[in-house]
């Protein structure tokens, strides 16, 4: 799936649409996306200067993104009615810092899947190393119901 596809998906836009495809999907069970880190996002103005850093809640943001595509295909949500939302997160860990130029490899397994609540284990990987992990909770939302 490629960037084009992802943004028929997802509502969200840059600079917070943090995947860049989708290398594999199993509807109702797994998917593994992409997340190129680039040197040219904005967060690296701030965090930190002189010391890029990629920040841990972007990489759980990214997790987040590519759960909620697998939430939005498995569970037949109509695209464009729907946002995936943030439930919780736990367990979440950070092993290695990532980079201006890694890819981060956005692997995720079903824990249980309904629309009122998923759980998802994630695991963002780059070079084949894990850098972050944690298990995500979130929730399906009309668009409509989230406007005030």
């Amino acid at each position: 799936m490629d960037i084009q596809e992802i943004m028929k998906i997802l509502p969200h836009r840059y600079p917070i649409l943090l995947v860049d495809k989708i290398l594999e999907i199993e509807e109702g069970k797994r998917i593994v996306g992409l997340k190129n880190v680039s040197i040219n996002e904005p967060v690296f103005q701030g965090h930190f200067p002189g010391f890029p850093l990629f920040p841990g809640v972007y990489i759980l943001e990214a997790l987040a993104q590519t759960g909620g595509i697998l939430m939005i295909k498995s569970l037949n949500l109509e695209i464009g009615k729907y946002a995936i939302v943030f439930a919780g997160i736990d367990e979440a860990r950070f092993k290695k810092p990532v980079y201006p130029g890694d890819q981060l490899l956005l692997e995720l397994e079903v824990i249980s899947l309904k629309k009122t609540l998923s759980k998802m284990k994630g695991v963002a990987k780059v070079n084949g190393e894990v850098v972050a992990e944690a298990i995500l909770l979130a929730a399906a939302r009309k668009l409509e119901d989230l406007k005030r």
